[in-house]
């Protein structure tokens, strides 16, 4: 299965896919862990250790990479590039080892600079989230960038489910019924909420109530725990900080209800 995870900023979608991969490698599942967010904070969320992580190099930045199989470099104007580069090997060359026999790809983003045209790297990214072959017991778990601008240049084309990481606010609720409207113009097959952050009943409530209608089940919650956060300020992936946390023991109930739906 390919999973997208999205959201507003801050909602948690890098402790949910980090946590979330190292559950499903666990469960025996050969996992690709991509992230797309700018901030690149996946690999401490997995467990990269933190010597290796600071020496990984994202492939947008990767300028000969993209030059070679797109025909483009990237910032070249007028160039004339391939729309549909060759992937099938870059996760096994470019991929990090991570715990529990995890491949990291860290992807980065595609930045709209100042001069020149970034489309040959968007057109890798594409290729990249949309030709992986995934077999049995095989599974990607994308962190993509915070809002809602990954999905205007359609890198979550192809993918199986997007898990929606929301929090007990209106801003976040908002953001994810705008992501909701995106995807399906997308073709993504499924949309499923996740909640996270929850202090309380009347926080779920919240949620619940105001998805109503939207077509987006909410598939976990996920308790606020006090040890996520010094999980992050340690540079611990939470499993390995806090293994029996709520937070913890809440995307294992993830893990489980994503297996059952679509493995």
């Amino acid at each position: 299965m390919k999973l997208a995870v999205v959201g507003k900023g801050g909602v948690g979608k890098t402790l949910i896919s980090g946590t979330l991969a190292r559950l499903l490698a666990r469960d025996g599942y050969k996992v690709l862990a991509i992230d797309v967010d700018p901030s690149m904070n996946l690999a401490y969320s997995i467990g990269v250790p933190a010597d290796v992580a600071a020496k990984i190099v994202p492939l947008s930045e990767d300028h000969d990479l993209i030059e070679e199989r797109t025909g483009a470099r990237p910032g070249s104007s007028g160039a004339v590039f391939s729309m549909t580069p060759t992937v099938f090997d870059i996760a096994e060359k470019y991929g990090v080892p991570g715990p529990d026999g995890i491949r990291l790809l860290v992807m980065g983003t595609v930045r709209s600079g100042g001069s020149g045209c970034m489309c040959p790297t968007n057109a890798l990214a594409k290729a990249l989230m949309r030709h992986l072959l995934v077999s049995v017991k095989e599974a990607v778990v994308m962190d993509m960038e915070a809002g809602l601008e990954h999905l205007g240049r359609g890198t979550v084309r192809g993918v199986d489910v997007m898990l929606c990481v929301v929090e007990p606010r209106m801003q976040s609720i908002e953001t994810a019924k705008r992501i909701k409207d995106l995807s399906t113009d997308l073709g993504v097959k499924a949309v499923l909420v996740v909640a996270n952050k929850v202090k309380r009943d009347e926080d779920l409530t919240l949620i619940e109530r105001a998805l109503v209608g939207s077509g987006m089940p909410i598939i976990a919650s996920v308790p606020y725990d006090e040890s996520m956060e010094q999980a992050d300020m340690s540079r611990i992936a939470p499993l390995d900080y806090a293994p029996n946390s709520p937070a913890v023991k809440a995307v294992d109930t993830l893990k489980s209800g994503i297996i059952s739906r679509y493995s």
